[in-house]
């Protein structure tokens, strides 16, 4: 297991993670706490305690914003899936029915 330092509004963290990934929670890190000086320059140093709280909600609040999105677009690409194979069974009806005519004819 391995060990990463993080700083977050200025005070250090030592947090454990699986080997591997230290670079990816330093990353994590570095976007909270630019959340948390996002915040300090908005409202000021209103207890550390508080500025995590109010970061932790900005990152839940993209979480949602983001799934919601992934959601709409998953929905329109099921729909215009769906609307490509109704009109290529379309297309496929539409031969099978010109072959059985010109079958019925000979």
């Amino acid at each position: 297991m391995a060990q990463v330092d993080i700083s977050i509004n200025g005070q250090t963290y030592r947090i454990s993670c699986e080997d591997g990934q230290e670079q990816r929670l330093r990353d994590l890190s570095s976007m909270v706490d630019a959340h948390v000086k996002d915040l300090v320059e908005q409202i000021g140093q209103v207890g550390h305690t508080r500025l995590l709280v109010m970061a932790s909600l900005l990152v839940a609040d993209e979480l949602v914003d983001l799934r919601e999105t992934v959601k709409k677009v998953d929905g329109e690409t099921n729909d215009e899936s769906d609307t490509r194979a109704i009109k290529a069974i379309e297309r496929i009806a539409g031969r099978l029915e010109a072959i059985a005519s010109r079958v019925n004819q000979a």
